[in-house]
Parts: C-alpha cells; sequence; structure tokens
C-alpha cells in the first residue's frame, strides 16, 4: 500500500519530533501508548528505582536483575539518557531504534517529565521466562504500566513459543503481581499496554487482576501481540474488559494473528513487509493517529490460516515436545542469540532438518510428522513446497 499524504509517511520518531502538546493539553492516545510500549525494550536496570516489592518475585531460579537498583521516587527520560549505560541499555530486535527513541523522548515537551518508577525485571533460564516491567508517571493524573515485549535471548523466545501450548506461563503470573504490586502507589487513572509479548502481558494482568485494581484500569493497550488459546478466558471474564481492550497490528501481522483470540483489531499500515512489520518503529501515522487500513494482507491472513491448521493438529503434549526439539536444535547451532534463527527462510527451514536429526526418541517422531504436516498443509493450499514458502530451495 503506498500512503501519498506526506503526514502518513510519519513514524513514531516523527510523532515526538513535531508533538509539542503536553497531556495537559491534549489527551494520552494511542501513538503515545506504542511510544511507551517500545521504550519498554530499554534496560533501565541501573538507572530506574525498582519496585519496591521487588524481592517477592525472587522465586526459585528467578532472578531479579535489577536487585540493586537506585532508591527515589522516579528519574525522568533525560535523566535516564546515559552514556555510560548504552553498551547495556538497549536490546530487542531494533536495538538503535531503541536508543532514537530514548533520545527523543527526553527531548520531547510532551514526554520529558514523565517519571519512570517501579521498574522490575526477572529472567529465568529453568522455567524459561523473560519479564520487564515500568511504570510512566504523569503528575498525580495517570500512570501507564508498560510490559516488554520478547529480547533477543533464547529464553524469551521459548517462553513466546510456550503459550502456544500452556497458559498461564510464567511471565504472565508475573504481571498479575507486578499490576497489583505496582498499583497501590500509583494515581487512580490506570493504563496497560506493551508491544508483542507485551501486549499478551498487559490483556492477561488486566483480565485478572484483583476487582479494585481492575476498575481502575481506563485502557489496555495491546500491539501486535500474540492471542490466547480459547480456554483461557471466559466469557464473562472478558466482556469485563473488553471495551477498554485495544488492539492493534501491522497490515503484514504474523506475532498478533497467534493463537484464537477474543479481542477485536484494526489494522495500521507499515513501511515494511512480512516479519519486519512487527517492529512498531515501521507503523505509520497519519499527524497524531495511526494510519489505519482495512484488513489485514493477503499474505498475513494466509499465514494465519496455516499457523493456526497446523499448530491445531498437535496436542498440547505434543506441541511441547515440537518447541523443545526446536530450541535443543538452537541451543546446538551455535547462534549468540534468538533472532540469528528465527528470522524466517532457508535458515529456520535447516534448524527444523537439523533438529530432526540430531534429536532422539521420541522427540524425533513428532518433530519429523511437525515437517510433514506443515508441508502438507502449505501444499494444499498454496500447491507450493513449505521450503519454498519459508524462503528455502525446495525441491
Amino acid at each position: 500500500m503506498k500512503l501519498k499524504d506526506r503526514k502518513a509517511s510519519m513514524n513514531i520518531l516523527d510523532y515526538l519530533e513535531t508533538e509539542f502538546a503536553t497531556f495537559d493539553e491534549k489527551p494520552f492516545g494511542e501513538v503515545d501508548a506504542l511510544v511507551l510500549s517500545e521504550i519498554c525494550m530499554a534496560r533501565f536496570d541501573d538507572i530506574a528505582p525498582s519496585l519496591k516489592e521487588k524481592s517477592l518475585f525472587a522465586d526459585i531460579g528467578t532472578i531479579v536483575e535489577n536487585l540493586f537498583s537506585p532508591s527515589g521516587r522516579g528519574v525522568t527520560f533525560r535523566d535516564a539518557l546515559r552514556a555510560e549505560f548504552f553498551d547495556r541499555m538497549f536490546i530487542g530486535l531494533v536495538p538503535k531504534r531503541t536508543k532514537d527513541l530514548l533520545i527523543a523522548l527526553a527531548a520531547s515537551p510532551r514526554f520529558r517529565d514523565i517519571v519512570i518508577r517501579d521498574y522490575l525485571s526477572l529472567f529465568d533460564t529453568e522455567r524459561q521466562t523473560q519479564f520487564a516491567a515500568m511504570a510512566f508517571v504523569h503528575k498525580k493524573e495517570f500512570a501507564f504500566l508498560g510490559f516488554r515485549g520478547t529480547d533477543s535471548s533464547f529464553t524469551g523466545w521459548k517462553e513466546d513459543f510456550n503459550m502456544a501450548f500452556t497458559c498461564p506461563v510464567p511471565a504472565q503470573d508475573q504481571a498479575v503481581r507486578y499490576v497489583e504490586s505496582a498499583s497501590g502507589g500509583l494515581p487512580k487513572r490506570l493504563m496497560l499496554g506493551g508491544h508483542s509479548k507485551g501486549g499478551n502481558l498487559a490483556v492477561y494482568a488486566a483480565i485478572n487482576a484483583d476487582p479494585k485494581v481492575q476498575a481502575r484500569i481506563e485502557r489496555v493497550y495491546d500491539f501486535d501481540g500474540p492471542g490466547f488459546k480459547p480456554s483461557v478466558f471466559t466469557g464473562e471474564e472478558y466482556a469485563k474488559l473488553k471495551d477498554r481492550i485495544v488492539k492493534i497490528v501491522p497490515v503484514d501481522s504474523i506475532v498478533g494473528m497467534l493463537m484464537e483470540s477474543h479481542e477485536n483489531y484494526r489494522v495500521v499500515a507499515s513501511d515494511a513487509k512480512g516479519i519486519n512489520a512487527h517492529s512498531g518503529f515501521t507503523w505509520q501515522l497519519n499527524g497524531d493517529r495511526f494510519a489505519f487500513v482495512d484488513s489485514i494482507s493477503d499474505s498475513a491472513r494466509f499465514t494465519d490460516q496455516v499457523i493456526t491448521e497446523w499448530l491445531g493438529s498437535f496436542s498440547d503434549e505434543e506441541l511441547a515436545v515440537i518447541v523443545d526439539a526446536m530450541f535443543e536444535a538452537i541451543a546446538a547451532s551455535g547462534a549468540e542469540n534468538a533472532t540469528d534463527i528465527l528470522s524466517g527462510g532457508a535458515k529456520t527451514v535447516q534448524l527444523l532438518m537439523d533438529a530432526n536429526k540430531n534429536t532422539g526418541e521420541p522427540a524425533r517422531t513428532i518433530l519429523t510428522e511437525a515437517i510433514k504436516r506443515l508441508s502438507e498443509i502449505v501444499l494444499r493450499r498454496f500447491g507450493r513446497d513449505v521450503t519454498v514458502m519459508l524462503g528455502g530451495k525446495g525441491k
């Protein structure tokens, strides 16, 4: 899709350079929520004051990464802009964009006085958990509780894959505990949000929070987050929040289409294609609003149909074995982080083949069947071999 309007070529960095109204002058909106969801990818371990109850999250095997964070009432984005921490501050799929975002936030008259506080960062390799959350507070008016999406660690991506066959995963439980722990010291008006897995955590936390906390939540922002299995929420549980949940996905959404979801969604234009459109930095704006389009692309719809049918052909127990086999191969691949492997194309296809050869029984049998079923589904729907669809050579 081509956007001829010059304003429609804007992204969130352009927005921060041109929107000078304060939150007292113009209310908090959807684009503001994406901005704060994306900055959750910055590691403020050495800078932002931690959640007071952080030690309660140190379950067996769980490391509180910001256990020695400074104390205090909060820091602004200007305070957080400290070059001595840059080498470990920026993570995720597009760390340079996250750095640009922090600089833009520090310069922005709309955001520069927002206070970052109640920071919590957890990591647990054994339980495949990667979790981080923080509160962004505007005076005594409102607080946005942001949840970090998946970083580039194998542990973080393994937890994402685990969502296909189990719920809650540890990060979802931690999100509920975080909201209930942090909310007591925050302004009455609460908003929750996140990008990718962070969006999933925000929705899960809102629906499962204590009713007194839940009543304070005005909006829940889910930016291209994976959905939930149908059994996760009852209609009654979801009904309490459905009018407050905002879900937005890019036109080539893949992650946001994963698994069944109760949520209605809107579609935003992106200047990237395929999995690269997952990044919120590629999403297009018309001034201070998203540039919405009518629907997801045909390729995104077909991919969703294939993945949904493929996942649905296995039991939860079989999916657990498939995921374990895949990440066993990743661990043996020598890759430095998950993005080296999980970017799609021929490398991903080769990963599945290597896992099939290198794993023992019963994983080998399960994974052989998984590759076969995926190939059959793609061939039946598209008349093309799965390796061609994924960027390999095919036959």
